[in-house]
């Protein structure tokens, strides 16, 4: 049986290999590499710092063994786009499961929430929207808390809250409440963001329905690239239903404060609000698209009543001239005089004859 020495030094070796291979380390580390530092005591900020991939290791350091000095005081890491280094890094000073080291490693990861010795990790998707492009962006975060810290990991490019951790720390009596209540907010953060999304989703589909009526060609793209956004909403929201659900599981087990439990509650109401509403965005947006199918095969109808109707005036004069263009000897309009005349009457004739009849049938 191993002592737990050697258990940790394994640990350490596996952190080193997932490094190595999953996601190597460059010569040159990402400028957006950065962690931001906000130590807390009994709620209120006693100091931040910031510090790029190359100060990193020290700062985080000194936050871990600030947090260590006092049970009462909270600290915590908001790193954006941190680089292997600064993951291993954090996983040896938290002794952090391979498998857990392994998923910070790499994102494109859909909520969810794991339980570890001492370590709570969830992964949550915050959307934003782009209203000069009409898109929405979402940005994949790792959350690890650990005893009372908290670190935040920005996986993604986008970066659609400036300021995470001061705006998480604001609330003084919630951050009272510890580590948990860091996430919590940050999960409340993201639901806000998702109704926020869904507001301006709304004013687009709005704008859509006009368009529909309207008749205007282009609104067809417009409707898939909206119902993808949708999509990508759907995709980010409805799995924090589960991280919420067994967030709440271990309430009991875990001795979650009654304050917590309400204030999750309230994000889990919220999110059920957000998870409705995008179900029945998604589903009025396959009715927009069903009825703007409709429409135009109705256009199309009526442009193929127009194009026949034309076809059939101008078959009329085609017919007459291929009968009088044989040329047979035993036909009295060839050696007629007015032959030719009449011959160019009864096309027009003929010709006007069916627009008016085409024109009362609405074709024309």
């Amino acid at each position: 049986m191993r002592s737990p020495v050697q258990n940790r030094d394994r640990s350490h070796r596996l952190i080193d290999l997932i490094g190595r291979h999953d996601k190597p380390a460059t010569a040159e580390e990402p400028e957006a590499s950065t962690v931001k530092v906000v130590r807390l005591r009994h709620g209120e900020v006693h100091g931040t710092a910031t510090a790029g991939p190359d100060a990193s290791g020290g700062v985080v350091e000194d936050a871990l063994a600030y947090a260590n000095g006092d049970p009462e005081r909270l600290v915590v890491l908001d790193y954006d786009c941190p680089s292997p280094q600064q993951i291993r890094h954090l996983a040896r000073a938290w002794h952090l499961h391979p498998v857990l080291v392994e998923d910070l490693l790499k994102a494109g990861q859909r909520p969810k929430m794991e339980r570890y010795p001492e370590v709570l990790f969830v992964v949550a998707r915050m959307a934003t929207y782009v209203d000069e492009i009409e898109d929405v962006q979402v940005t994949e975060y790792h959350l690890v808390t650990h005893h009372n810290v908290v670190a935040i990991l920005r996986q993604d490019g986008h970066n659609p809250a400036t300021d995470r951790a001061e705006r998480l720390s604001q609330n003084v009596e919630l951050t009272k409440l510890g580590a948990d209540a860091v996430l919590y907010s940050f999960l409340d953060l993201v639901v806000d963001g998702y109704l926020q999304v869904l507001r301006e989703l709304g004013v687009d589909r709005e704008q859509i329905e006009r368009q529909v009526f309207a008749g205007d060609p282009k609104v067809t793209e417009r409707i898939y690239r909206l119902s993808r956004e949708i999509i990508d909403l759907q995709q980010s929201c409805v799995p924090l239903a589960e991280v919420i659900q067994d967030l709440r599981a271990g309430f009991a087990k875990y001795r979650t404060l009654d304050s917590l439990r309400a204030y999750l509650q309230d994000v889990s109401d919220h999110l059920s609000r957000v998870n409705t509403r995008v179900e029945d965005l998604r589903s009025g947006m396959g009715q927009i698209l069903d009825v703007n199918s409709i429409l135009v095969t109705q256009q199309q109808n009526e442009d193929m009543k127009k194009i026949s109707g034309w076809a059939a005036i101008g078959l009329a004069p085609t017919v007459i001239g291929a009968i009088y263009g044989m040329n047979f000897d035993v036909m009295p309009e060839l050696h007629w005089a007015l032959g030719y005349p009449f011959s160019l009457a009864l096309m027009l004739t003929a010709g006007v004859l069916l627009w008016v009849i085409f024109k009362r049938k609405h074709w024309m």
